[in-house]
């Protein structure tokens, strides 16, 4: 089925590219559904595709070496992901799965290397999500590092509601599920620790929860926290 170029015109991937070379790219992508719970792909797979993200959300996680899950990053629309290729690598590195119902586009891995010769804005935009992924992982291992839990899962939280926010009203709505064990994995800590910060957060009138939706009802009281030094 061909894809419509007006659904990926607005992503930064297509926003300057000619429209003959959307039409090209495209012409080689097959959609996919994908719903709740189901895996795009799962860490260590064979690298076979390379995707984009036209609607939903994913989160993308790795097992450790000592058995422990934790969630690398949350995939959004417009996203390019398991691009393994640019990483130099033939296997998925995490697995990427659906949290709310998803629509991914994919491309066999192979088409990769001449996508990137024949389209400079794809490769551009490679190097600038590893680039944003990099940035991320270091601010993630500074605050592992450096801060407590309650300043970290403050940090999360944060992120989540700028990448992921919908308005509403003075408020911002973590627009997909979001659970009090993903908090856990974002953060390396327990879910027993988040559910105690969570709920004393919700009595300070900070964040408000419920079936695994969060609203952020005080973000400059959530910064004040994740800015916090000790002292």
């Amino acid at each position: 089925m061909k894809i419509d170029k007006s659904l990926v015109r607005s992503f930064p991937l297509f926003e300057r590219m000619e429209d003959a070379d959307t039409e090209a790219l495209l012409a080689h992508a097959t959609s996919r559904r994908v719903p709740v719970g189901e895996a795009v792909f799962e860490q260590g797979a064979a690298a076979t595709h390379f995707h984009l993200l036209l609607h939903g959300r994913l989160k993308v996680t790795q097992v450790t070496e000592d058995g422990q899950q934790i969630i690398v990053r949350v995939v959004h629309p417009g996203d390019l992901f398991g691009f393994a290729k640019a990483l130099q690598r033939t296997d998925y590195p995490g697995t990427a799965m659906a949290v709310a119902e998803s629509i991914a586009l994919c491309w066999p891995t192979e088409l990769w290397p001449q996508f990137v010769d024949r389209n400079p804005r794809l490769a551009v935009t490679a190097m600038q999500t590893i680039g944003q992924r990099l940035e991320e992982a270091h601010a993630r291992i500074r605050e592992m590092s450096t801060q407590e839990v309650e300043q970290r899962v403050a940090h999360a939280v944060l992120r989540l509601a700028k990448h992921a926010g919908r308005k509403e009203g003075d408020a911002v709505r973590i627009d997909f599920p979001i659970s009090r064990q993903d908090i856990a994995e974002m953060t390396g800590t327990t879910l027993h620790t988040v559910s105690r910060i969570m709920s004393a957060w919700e009595a300070k009138g900070l964040v408000e929860g419920g079936r695994q939706k969060l609203l952020v009802k005080d973000a400059e009281g959530l910064l004040a926290l994740a800015e916090r030094t000790k002292g």
